[in-house]
């Protein structure tokens, strides 16, 4: 599901699961598996790569079927998993290949930098389409990335955007053609390596607010 390549001092983690990358608690586990290798390397960048077509469709509905403790696990997982890459120590880069909703596209927020794929990809925020509540973890990170001019559309309203209003919207920094996506992440990740160590202390002051507000939401989870 999380396969991880180490590269001139770039750690590359790509997710696939043959499908569209839902996250569960098996894709969290190795997720954090890989994150933990890439920190034993000590990588000077970590490349987040989706699959052909999709970087991730978010939670896995079937887990949430399965009752109230299978789906606070599970959401509790992804949400520390969104925190550790928000506070990460060395800068993450997305290489995003499709479609990113829910979840998915909270996985492109907490990336430092993100280059998408041109194409007919959506982005969405389906919460308040779904009935589910965003929680304040989700406002937060969403608010510290996503343009204002766009957020109520994207996290009120759940409007679906194309990658062009994606770009715009802040959910992503550049767009290639979708065969150049790995390559420029790996461009990218090797321009951010040279980083020296204040990076990090730098990154988690400046998202220091984000990063209060999510833990202490964490916090008041029970699992």
């Amino acid at each position: 599901m999380i396969s991880y390549e180490l590269h001139n001092d770039i750690a590359t983690l790509s997710m696939d699961d043959g499908k569209l990358n839902v996250v569960n608690p098996t894709f969290i586990a190795a997720m954090n598996e890989a994150l933990d290798k890439a920190e034993a390397d000590k990588a000077k960048a970590v490349v987040l790569m989706g699959r052909d077509q999709v970087y991730s469709a978010g939670f896995d509905l079937k887990e949430f079927a399965k009752g109230q403790e299978a789906t606070l696990a599970q959401v509790k997982g992804g949400f520390e998993l969104l925190t550790r890459l928000l506070s990460f120590s060395r800068p993450v880069v997305a290489g995003c290949t499709g479609h990113g909703i829910g979840l998915g596209i909270f996985l492109l927020l907490v990336c430092d930098y993100r280059v998408g794929a041109q194409g007919a990809f959506k982005y969405s925020m389906p919460e308040s389409r779904i009935g589910l509540d965003l929680g304040a973890l989700l406002i937060a990170l969403a608010k510290s990335r996503i343009n204002p001019k766009h957020l109520t559309r994207m996290a009120v309203l759940s409007e679906d955007i194309d990658v062009a209003t994606a770009l715009e919207a802040g959910v992503l920094d550049e767009v290639v053609d979708a065969a150049d996506v790995p390559t420029r992440a790996a461009e990218v990740a090797t321009g951010l390596a040279s980083m020296p160590v204040v990076f990090g202390k730098n990154k988690r002051e400046i998202k220091a607010a984000e990063l209060a507000e999510m833990r202490a939401f964490l916090a008041g989870m029970t699992a």
